[in-house]
């Protein structure tokens, strides 16, 4: 934590921007999701409820790195029976494949906060890259004294490229889960160092 002296942002191409440092995920601020379409007619909504990141902001912000884990035990989609089929061997097998894990590999400026963060997803000891669409939401101070910022990314992968090929024909056609998944993240992260 900063001093109430020490700066918490800096300018950068007409943005204002966390200063250099590492920053964890604030759990209570933080939602790590995604959004599969059932039966080809309506949308599932699910969380990882158990999700950390460290995000290193650099001097050269476009130097920026991510690592994160997400349990797959924590998965929650609001429904028991399907969070246990999601947990078992047709889907993340958790008690094999305990984590997800993501790992950026760089980061691009699109426009004014929008940002591209390349990376690398593994799920089910399979690692494909993965780019996600990054909003910059803000920087600031908490009444707590600590130095937040908040961002929220989105990306689609194919969930049969990481092993995930569970699924059931529909007679009408189609099949029972959509192979494109939507992940959906929204965050605030609080400085460390």
């Amino acid at each position: 934590m900063t001093s109430s002296t020490d700066a918490v942002t800096r300018d950068w191409e007409g943005l204002t921007i966390p200063t250099a440092g590492t920053y964890l995920l604030d759990a209570a601020h933080a939602r790590v999701g995604f959004v599969a379409r059932h039966m080809m007619v309506s949308k599932v909504r699910g969380e990882f409820a158990d999700s950390t990141a460290t995000i290193t902001i650099a001097e050269d912000p476009l130097q920026s790195s991510v690592t994160a884990t997400m349990q797959a035990d924590s998965i929650n989609t609001g429904q028991a029976d399907r969070d246990g089929h999601l947990r078992s061997g047709d889907f993340l097998d958790v008690e094999k494949f305990p984590t997800l894990e993501f790992r950026s590999t760089g980061v691009k400026s699109r426009r004014g906060s929008e940002f591209v963060l390349t990376g690398e997803l593994t799920v089910k000891d399979v690692t494909r890259p993965v780019e996600l669409e990054v909003e910059f939401e803000g920087v600031g101070r908490s009444p707590f004294g600590q130095d937040i910022f908040g961002f929220s990314a989105s990306t689609e992968i194919d969930r049969e490229e990481f092993g995930l090929t569970w699924n059931v024909a529909l007679e009408t056609g189609g099949v029972l889960v959509s192979r494109k998944i939507k992940i959906e993240i929204e965050g605030e992260a609080i400085r460390q160092a």
